[in-house]
């Protein structure tokens, strides 16, 4: 295979694992969540408590638009609204542990592959695949920007 080919077969592989969870879990619970919803919870977890302006920007939709969107998932308990205490126009949103608890097999496959790379990998394939990842995540990702360092104004 080529490196293409590899990388989107592991590539897929995580998204058909998270797919297939969606599925099986999604008997196992009530349908709060639309796929939309699903998808916007998904970016808001990863921008790291964005407001909603910055959400509304990073996805490409209005401000209204997002408003909505982000009211719909408060009342649902998906999302709570945390007050800047700088500017009090501002909200930064936080996911809450309603959507931890519903989303958390994603994590957990990804966690799963984790352990068996460092079963079964040198400690020198390790830390050759780190510096791989950091440089894909850290050069070779411009159009997406790192939120996980992100510091909210107190």
């Amino acid at each position: 295979m080529t490196i293409d080919e590899l990388f989107f077969d592991v590539y897929n592989k995580f998204k058909l694992h998270f797919y297939k969870d969606v599925f099986v879990n999604f008997g196992n619970r009530e349908a709060t969540l639309t796929t939309v919803e699903t998808f916007c919870m998904e970016v808001i977890y990863a921008m790291n408590k964005p407001t909603i302006s910055e959400f509304a920007k990073f996805v490409g939709i209005s401000p209204p638009n997002a408003a909505y969107k982000v009211n719909c998932l408060v009342k649902k308990g998906y999302l709570n609204r945390i007050p800047s205490s700088a500017d009090r126009r501002e909200a930064y949103l936080e996911v809450t542990d309603k959507y931890l608890d519903y989303f958390n097999f994603s994590v957990n496959y990804a966690n799963t592959v984790i352990q068996r790379m460092k079963d079964n990998l040198t400690k020198e394939e390790l830390e050759s695949l780190s510096h791989i990842l950091e440089l894909m995540s850290s050069e070779m990702m411009p159009e997406v920007p790192d939120f996980k360092n992100r510091v909210i104004p107190q």
